[in-house]
């Protein structure tokens, strides 16, 4: 049996693991790690295997193999879908079963996202509530009628029960393209969801657009950013020094913009590039039409009308030092516009 640490990554082909993953690769215990990561193309098993990464064959509905895998791992990064209650059920199930064969504690590091703390606004205000994830009180008060919440209990309620050491790490909207190896060599999804959702149905109706007046706030994170927070949290686990169980939540956000003030930015973006002319500039609000397209089933999600505002105090506590702010957001908006107008002409 390999003496060194076994680390098991879910979703590293994705916007998230893919970063997680490329940090783990140059992290300082890189070489006496071995990294597994599951894998639902075979075509790309090769790819892994050129950067020193063994694979598993399959999805997150295949629990058995999740179990498994879990079983013979010291630490777990669960990057995908947060929502799959199966696949996390058997994640822990096998965490389980490594505790109680090797009497160690496992660690998982969960991803979630800050669509736990969405409301009805609508587009049409702005909240004043910033849920800070040290205010344990505070997170208490989460209701749990997202969908991330039907996991977020269950990892925590793992920790509580002593068999996994558990963390969740729970983004904003993240944004700007990924960059470095990994994206070369095609292992992983360089984009993110939200702002190039917006673009597309903007460029779709040749005009930016919103839901209602684009009011809500949604605070933000740059993906490089995101992957160095992994990073301080993982050395912090290791160390002895993270907050873990209910008290091992770990927003991600460094700043924060009305929906509005993006639309503004697409809007100039559409001009710039010839999309429309200057008096259609300024955003205006989704419409029936937008709405019922097939592909637009998105934008009936909250992300696109409720608030999320969000103060990242413990990553802080533990040394996470964003490089990226507000204003590097909105940059990237135009990166976004023209990217999505290049390939639109190539297809």
């Amino acid at each position: 049996m390999s003496t060194k640490t076994q680390i098991f990554i879910i979703g590293a082909t994705g916007y998230i693991g893919g970063t997680v993953l490329k940090h783990l690769l140059q992290h300082r215990t890189a070489p006496a790690s071995e990294i597994t990561a599951l894998v639902r193309n075979a075509e790309k098993i090769p790819l892994f295997a050129s950067i020193s990464v063994k694979t598993v064959l399959g999805a997150l509905d295949d629990g058995a193999l999740l179990e498994r895998q879990a079983s013979e791992s010291d630490v777990v990064f669960a990057c995908a879908d947060s929502d799959h209650v199966g696949a996390c059920e058997a994640i822990l199930r096998g965490l389980k079963k490594r505790h109680e064969v090797t009497d160690t504690v496992p660690i998982l590091v969960h991803t979630s996202g800050t669509d736990v703390l969405f409301d009805n606004a609508c587009g049409m205000y702005g909240s004043d509530i910033i849920w800070d994830d040290a205010d344990l009180d505070q997170l208490e008060k989460i209701p749990n009628i997202d969908p991330h919440r039907l996991t977020d209990p269950l990892v925590i309620a793992a920790d509580r029960e002593g068999y996994a050491r558990t963390h969740i790490v729970l983004p904003d909207t993240i944004y700007d393209f990924a960059t470095g190896r990994l994206v070369d060599l095609g292992i992983r999804n360089p984009r993110s969801v939200e702002i190039p959702k917006s673009v597309e149905v903007s460029i779709t109706r040749k005009r930016a657009g919103m839901v209602g007046l684009g009011l809500n706030i949604w605070s933000n994170v740059h993906i490089d950013d995101l992957g160095d927070l992994y990073i301080v949290l993982y050395d912090a686990i290791l160390d002895g020094c993270a907050g873990h169980g209910c008290e091992g939540l770990y927003f991600a956000e460094n700043g924060e913009d009305t929906i509005r003030a993006i639309s503004e930015r697409i809007g100039e973006a559409l001009v710039e590039f010839g999309m429309c002319s200057p008096d259609e500039r300024t955003p205006t609000s989704f419409d029936e039409t937008d709405y019922t397209r097939p592909e637009n089933e998105r934008l009936h999600r909250p992300e696109y009308s409720s608030n999320s505002r969000c103060k990242a105090s413990r990553a802080r506590a533990l040394g996470w030092q964003p490089k990226h702010v507000n204003e590097d957001m909105l940059k990237s908006v135009r990166g976004e516009v023209e990217w999505q107008l290049k390939h639109k002409a190539s297809a």
